[in-house]
């Protein structure tokens, strides 16, 4: 109880006071500013400051970015069936004389090198036929150039301008790993051959490995547009530095659609190095075979998430079996790295380089551990287990090796018996057949072929009808061949 009515007078006036002030707190800002006065407005000191550009960055990189002109000769027959070798061998040139054309191409291409090296796209520059290769710089002048080196399974090519003691502006190779999603990216390049061009956009995702068609192929991905003509082109930072080497699109209308892709910077780096010394790249042999988690893969081992690699199967005495990795494990992370798929996995190994120490961060019955495993080279096959064959059989042009350790690793192999066809040439009898790398002749004639020495015995003896047993995947054809 209040004492008297003095007291509760005083008290409301207090509350009164204290609603006023908190009044005068909250008075709208408008109105603060108008008492205030207007703010002073003063023209910006320079383009920078009063619009953000992008300008400074290109004049740092464009200049390294150049357009690549492909031109092959090709002969073609007017006959279509001139240019079959067994039409020809009986009929020779008959129904046909080879004739001569030309065809074009173009793409981009970066210099990582003042004396002229230049990164692009393998599919930019492949092709039948001899092959002449134009370097445009972005000042106009025009330069021959050789191809260094070129890799299907990653889809680079290292060329090298042809010049006469000439320096040429570089970019800079940055760390991809220090990519984030959602930083600012441009893709520099020539698109539909109209001259160079500058797009702008982020970083989509990262390492993006299951668009692509080899399991050395990881992504950066962005939607900074990139059209026909950009493959070999520069994906650079804000830094003005290459982050990337820009080489595929999603699209339905063979324009931008706002996903493009990107071969990392840290795998460019190795096959730039790997040119510079007069070396090949060679991939690490895991000694084990790595699949992709999948969700029924994720529920039998007990995993929160779907993702990682799984070891699948152990080869003895490799570089896993001795770093004590064991079947069923689940590898989760490679230095660090977080490992999404088998993918991932190889291409974390492969840019971490032959001769380093990787430690591997695994989950092994539902416990983690912790394995540190050696990057060596498959070994190298012996004189005796590779061959070209050639003749009157069905294997004419196929290029067939033993199942060696590192194959089984190198092209997924599931069986350890047989022969295993490397290649095939163009043309050759193999290849109308439809005889693809990978594959594994099993049996000729009936008979098992177990080594490479078998394969070419069973071969020796001409057939009426060659029966072959080859197996492609987990699948078995039986081919029959006429004589």
């Amino acid at each position: 109880m209040f004492r008297s009515i003095k007291d509760l007078a005083a008290i409301a006036g207090a509350c009164v006071l204290s609603v006023l002030a908190v009044a005068a707190f909250d008075k709208p800002a408008t109105a603060q500013r108008a008492e205030e006065g207007p703010i002073a407005r003063e023209v910006p000191p320079s383009r920078e400051v009063a619009q953000y550009s992008f300008s400074p960055i290109v004049r740092r990189a464009a200049p390294a970015v150049v357009n690549v002109y492909v031109q092959r000769r090709v002969q073609t027959f007017s006959s279509p069936f001139a240019n079959d070798p067994f039409f020809r061998q009986f009929f020779g040139d008959a129904f046909g004389q080879p004739s001569e054309r030309i065809q074009s191409s173009l793409g981009s291409g970066v210099i990582v090198s003042p004396d002229g090296v230049v990164v692009t796209n393998t599919h930019v520059i492949r092709g039948r036929g001899e092959t002449e290769i134009r370097i445009a710089l972005s000042d106009k002048r025009e330069f021959d150039a050789k191809v260094v080196s070129q890799d299907d399974k990653t889809d680079i090519a290292i060329l090298k301008i042809e010049h006469n003691g000439q320096r040429f502006p570089t970019l800079e190779l940055e760390d991809s790993d220090s990519l984030e999603v959602g930083d600012m990216v441009l893709a520099i390049g020539n698109p539909f051959g109209v001259g160079q061009t500058v797009t702008s956009g982020i970083v989509s995702a990262l390492a993006r490995s299951e668009v692509g068609t080899s399991d050395m192929q990881v992504f950066i991905q962005t939607d900074a547009a990139i059209n026909p003509g950009n493959s070999g082109g520069a994906l650079v930072d804000m830094s003005g530095k290459l982050v990337g080497i820009n080489t595929m699109i999603f699209s339905q209308s063979g324009g931008s659609q706002g996903i493009g892709f990107a071969i990392p910077s840290n795998l460019v780096r190795l096959y730039v190095e790997g040119a510079a010394e007069g070396r090949t790249v060679e991939r690490p042999w895991l000694g084990a075979r790595l699949e992709t988690v999948t969700r029924e893969m994720a529920e039998g081992l007990g995993l929160d998430r779907v993702a990682g690699a799984v070891v699948a199967r152990v080869t003895e005495g490799g570089p896993a079996a001795l770093a004590g990795l064991h079947a069923g494990d689940v590898l989760l992370h490679v230095d660090g790295f977080e490992v999404a798929d088998a993918r991932g996995a190889q291409y974390r190994l492969t840019t971490r380089g032959i001769g380093n120490t990787v430690k591997l961060d695994v989950l092994r019955k539902g416990r983690p551990e912790t394995v540190e495993m050696t990057l060596v080279t498959a070994p190298k096959p012996g004189k005796d287990d590779v061959r070209n064959l050639a003749g009157q059989h069905p294997l004419d042009g196929a290029r067939v090796s033993n199942i060696l350790p590192g194959l089984v690793d190198e092209m997924g192999l599931d069986a350890m018996d047989g022969v295993v066809v490397l290649s095939v040439r163009r043309s050759s009898t193999a290849a109308r057949l439809g005889f693809q790398p990978g594959d594994i002749i099993a049996q000729i004639g009936g008979q098992p072929v177990t080594t490479v020495a078998d394969l070419e015995t069973r071969l020796g003896t001409r057939q009426r009808m060659w029966l072959v047993a080859v197996k492609r995947g987990d699948k078995v054809f039986n081919l029959q061949v006429p004589g």
